[in-house]
């Protein structure tokens, strides 16, 4: 159930999947906009190709896609998102994104191999980073016995899985486990790769509005191994 070697997680089978996804292509396809389409898809880089559609819209849409929809059970948010990440356009794999943060509180400690194929699958920041803080953190803080998995993440190859590691943690608040939390930044912070830097700095900019004094100490003990942009990044507010 929490297999961390990789292997793609199979596509449950889901009624209400079936559903949504023939609703979502029938409602996303029409609002597609090709000229805004090429515009999004280099401000990420070409990551992915997009359909067009604009956040404001994209929300609305997928409001009436989803109304009158049963909730969903671990099994269906897990064929949706799954099935969503089958697409090629970026719209589906946001609306996977919402889908999950907004039921993963339904879900258990086996969403994880699924949340990761997500990470690792098409990766960018878009994607990553609110998977890392509402999906892959709340399932961590549900059952403390997935943080030995964030602890073979954060030593990944794969930089999403590091990053996610670094960022998992971001809405903790005083619930945050400051020794892993600077365990990690301390293990990365010699990494060349902007995203990793970037993460560190913003994981620590983020616990500095619950404790800025461990901030402030662990960036004086660090400085000489953090990274500038780590470091401006950490004590942007500070």
């Amino acid at each position: 159930m929490l297999s961390n070697d990789g292997r793609p997680p199979a596509v449950p089978r889901s009624t209400l999947a079936d559903t949504l996804l023939e609703r979502l292509t029938r409602t996303y396809a029409p609002a597609a906009d090709p000229v805004r389409a090429e515009a999004m898809a280099a401000y990420m880089k070409h990551a992915a190709p997009f359909l067009g559609i604009p956040a404001p819209l994209r929300r609305e849409l997928s409001t009436t896609v989803t109304k009158n929809t049963p909730r969903p059970s671990e099994t269906d948010v897990a064929a949706i998102a799954l099935r969503c990440w089958r697409l090629p356009e970026r719209e589906y794999h946001y609306f996977a994104v919402d889908y999950l943060r907004r039921h993963v509180g339904r879900c258990s400690s086996g969403l994880l191999p699924v949340a990761r194929h997500l990470i690792t699958t098409v990766p960018w920041w878009d994607t990553v980073d609110l998977l890392a803080a509402h999906t892959v953190g709340p399932l961590v803080a549900a059952d403390p016995g997935l943080a030995p998995v964030m602890d073979e993440w954060i030593d990944a190859e794969d930089l999403w899985l590091a990053r996610t590691a670094l960022l998992h943690q971001l809405r903790y608040k005083d619930a945050t486990d400051t020794g892993r939390l600077f365990r990690y930044c301390r293990r990365r912070a010699g990494h060349p790769d902007f995203f990793l830097r970037k993460a560190i700095g913003w994981a620590l900019r983020e616990y500095a509005k619950t404790d800025p004094d461990a901030v402030r100490a662990f960036v004086d003990a660090e400085r000489a191994v953090l990274s500038p942009l780590s470091v401006r990044e950490a004590l942007k507010n500070l």
